[in-house]
């Protein structure tokens, strides 16, 4: 049977459209012309056009004009779609015009012909509230694409990431405070250096993460400046006076930001450094979180013939050919997500130095990108914290006999013997096999009593070095 359908009509004519669909004309024809690939928006950036559309009908009614009863059934659709009513209904791809014109116009028709139901009419009369005069009023594409781009990245900065991020930061400061005691061998050039504690290898892990989120804070501020009520080129031609300030102001009601008009309209058009910079943070972000992964990933490698020292939890899951195998999946998760972080910087820098005089004309593309880094970093910072730092333990045995192998613990003594004379014990430890005390004392530099007395008191003291309340931020 056919799919039953209704007819729309534009500026170019009539229309066929599914008839349970809440898209109109325009949407229908984009679905035909732009027929490339499978890559669709998030739901963060269609929930961020609900705000938009509701925060604009606001500021119209406020300004006196669009007519009490027309804005109020679009606030109430515009909610409905904030809410996730009607995502199913943007059916286009991302890979569409630079200014995202034609998802603008998808949230238009959505909202107009659910306002309209919602007034008594069938789907598809334009009338009482139609997309173009009504939904989109004193706006255009060109002002409202960019402004949802950073409503829906700051909603997501601000309740996805940043809690993502403390709770890691969170974690790592636990595991340094659990490990304050626990010496390990520090490893410089991939070679054995000196001793540490495992604390403090965990406590600087957590202070990269403490630096991210400021890193993040620094990035937020502008992207609460929108260019709304610009229109179509920033000089805001057909917008009323006082438009932007009360979309802005019902904007920070609604979400808790406390978003503000940009004093340059043209800037917020023309170019998205603002997106940038935050592209910028997140690719920082995940070059530490990339540190922190492959760390502990080695340092957990065995179980009986890699570094051993760290034991991960236990994921459930297993090699498809080598029973009873145990890999750093939750690990591995979160590296890759990294790669794709550090890969979509390259995409959203080349996105954002593709703009043409007053419009920048990559604004999807850039967009979907900035918003799969904001959820994959989020989403894997948050699983390798629960599923895998909060369950890290130490095996204290091979980390002692590390320690106790260690030659290098000797440079305690470089103020005493001096530097050749150090490296004598060391070159001996290392020829014969031996401990370096053992050497130490063959060659008849110090008896056992002084080289312990030298070389255990500054081991000791790493144990009290305050690296669980710097990593704290403390």
């Amino acid at each position: 049977m056919p799919t039953p359908s209704r007819i729309e009509h534009d500026a170019f004519g009539p229309v066929e459209i599914p008839s349970d669909r809440y898209w109109g004309a325009q949407t229908q024809r984009a679905l035909g012309l732009f027929e490339i690939g499978e890559e669709r928006f998030p739901a963060a950036l269609i929930r961020a056009f609900g705000l938009q559309k509701y925060a604009a009908a606001r500021a119209n009614a406020q300004c006196g004009v669009l007519a009490p009863e027309l804005a109020s059934a679009i606030e109430k659709a515009a909610i409905e779609l904030r809410e996730g009513r009607w995502d199913d209904h943007f059916p286009l791809t991302i890979w569409q015009t630079g200014s995202g014109t034609q998802t603008n116009m998808n949230a238009n028709e959505v909202i107009a012909n659910r306002a309209n139901q919602l007034l008594g009419q069938p789907l598809g009369t334009k009338t009482p509230v139609h997309p173009n005069d009504h939904v989109n009023r004193s706006q255009s594409s060109n002002d409202s694409f960019p402004t949802v781009m950073h409503v829906a990245a700051a909603i997501e900065v601000n309740g996805r990431l940043r809690p993502a991020l403390d709770q890691l930061r969170s974690a790592l400061a636990e595991r340094s405070q659990a490990f304050a005691d626990v010496l390990k061998v520090a490893r410089t050039h991939l070679m054995d250096a000196v001793p540490m504690t495992m604390g403090q290898t965990f406590g600087t892990f957590a202070h990269q993460v403490s630096n991210a989120l400021a890193r993040m804070d620094d990035a937020l501020p502008r992207l609460l400046v929108l260019p709304q009520g610009g229109t179509a080129a920033g000089t805001g031609l057909n917008a009323p006076a006082g438009f932007d300030g009360f979309f802005c102001a019902t904007l920070s009601e609604v979400t808790g930001l406390p978003f503000v008009p940009s004093p340059h309209k043209f800037e917020g058009m023309a170019a998205h450094d603002a997106l940038v910079e935050l592209s910028g943070a997140l690719n920082t972000i995940a070059t530490s979180l990339l540190k922190i992964a492959i760390d502990i990933r080695f340092l957990a490698s065995g179980p009986r013939c890699g570094l051993g020292e760290l034991r991960i939890p236990d994921d459930g899951l297993t090699s498809s050919i080598m029973p009873g195998k145990r890999n750093p999946t939750i690990a591995e998760v979160l590296v890759q997500a990294c790669f794709q972080v550090i890969g979509n910087h390259q995409t959203i820098t080349i996105a954002n130095a593709s703009g043409n005089f007053e419009l920048n004309v990559a604004k999807p593309v850039l967009v979907y990108n900035l918003l799969q880094s904001l959820r994959v970093l989020a989403d894997s910072a948050s699983v390798f914290a629960r599923r895998c730092v909060r369950g890290i333990d130490v095996d204290r045995e091979q980390l002692t006999t590390n320690v106790e192998r260690s030659l290098l613990a000797v440079t305690a003594l470089n103020p005493i013997l001096g530097y050749d004379r150090v490296a004598q014990i060391t070159a001996t430890a290392l020829r014969d096999r031996v401990t370096p005390r053992a050497a130490a004392i063959a060659l008849g530099f110090l008896d056992g009593d002084e080289y312990d007395r030298l070389v255990q008191h500054p081991v000791n003291c790493l144990i009290n070095y305050p690296t669980v309340n710097r990593a704290a931020g403390a």
